[in-house]
């Protein structure tokens, strides 16, 4: 439980700002929204925990503290507010004075963006899954030859953007003329985001130590940091657009998400203390996988709307797997 304390207190301090700005009703909304946000996020956890186990205690503390506040007001609330105010033309303290006190018109610009939104966050997470299944490096795979040999395709030098690209150029053919250059640079975006935060690392790189370096600036620098606060908002993205199905108060779904992300990092820390991604081996795959099919989700809803249920389902049953089979290799091993 020591893992969670902050994010029961944190819970409760969002629960009573949900009281004095909206009543018992605005909290109750407020908890439902922190449930489904944990519930939706379990893969996001197991990834981040993947990458948290390789950066000192001091980045981690971080992660939940600045982190937190990054991912809350930054990327749940901010950064909605700049796409709004990109895509209207409409001034930053407008739009925000917009989602404060006319939330139903906010709503509405912002569904307006989620051509957008969803090409920047979907190829985002698409090039997350395919640093994943193209790593040549990766010794272990759970679905056997087949994930075997897509390893070996990771030799082609940039496989990972060309097929990105590629499917970002094909999925723009069946988008209405007025929006596809909109979509277009989202996604490219979204690619190029990710090749930077990516590999920022390399300019600390040094001939003669090499991957030594490279190692250490993983360990204990921002770019991890930069790199998991970047992974958080774009699963979030979906999910805050799906918040207002709920509710059209931008604070109650502030503090909801704030409840949900909360204790998503705390239950990634736990994964990493606990040594829980060593004791269940194909966990990450299962997480990388859920990724990859909320990416396809997030890439399809640009023309065809995918309901939040079926995300999450799909996301639960992939993990469930994960973990059966990670029981049986264990317990084949241990034979």
């Amino acid at each position: 439980m020591q893992h969670f304390r902050l994010s029961f207190i944190v819970t409760v301090v969002c629960l009573a700002g949900a009281v004095y700005w909206g009543g018992i009703m605005g909290a109750f909304i407020a908890l439902i929204l922190g449930i489904l946000e944990v519930s939706l996020s379990f893969d996001n956890a197991v990834v981040n925990a993947s990458i948290l186990k390789r950066m000192d205690e001091r980045w981690q503390r971080y992660f939940l503290t600045w982190g937190v506040l990054i991912a809350v007001f930054g990327m749940r609330l901010l950064f909605l507010i700049l796409i709004v105010a990109v895509a209207t033309g409409i001034g930053f303290v407008g739009v925000t004075e917009m989602a404060l006190h006319d939330p139903a018109t906010y709503a509405h610009h912002l569904n307006e963006s989620h051509v957008q939104i969803a090409a920047f966050g979907g190829m985002f997470l698409l090039m997350v899954f395919f640093s994943f299944i193209f790593d040549e490096g990766k010794e272990l795979h759970w679905l056997g030859y087949l994930e075997e040999k897509m390893s070996d395709f990771g030799k082609l030098q940039s496989i990972e953007i060309i097929l990105a690209l590629g499917l970002l150029l094909i999925m723009q053919n069946w988008l209405p003329d007025a929006i596809r250059l909109n979509a277009l640079v989202a996604g490219i975006s979204g690619v190029i985001l990710f090749v930077i935060v990516d590999s920022l690392a390399t300019l600390f790189e040094d001939e003669e130590e090499g991957e030594e370096v490279i190692e250490a600036i993983k360990k204990g620098s921002v770019m991890s940091f930069l790199y998991l606060e970047v992974l958080d908002a774009s699963f979030s993205f979906d999910g805050v657009i799906g918040a207002f199905a709920i509710t059209q108060d931008v604070v109650i779904i502030m503090l909801g998400l704030a409840i949900g992300a909360m204790f998503v990092r705390s239950l990634t820390v736990y994964l990493v203390r606990q040594g829980t991604l060593d004791e269940y081996v194909f966990l990450e795959h299962g997480a990388h996988y859920a990724i990859g099919t909320l990416a396809a989700i997030m890439l399809i809803s640009m023309t065809h709307h995918i309901s939040e249920v079926i995300t999450g389902l799909v996301g639960a049953v992939l993990i469930g797997l994960s973990v059966i089979s990670s029981i049986v290799y264990r317990s084949k091993h241990a034979q």
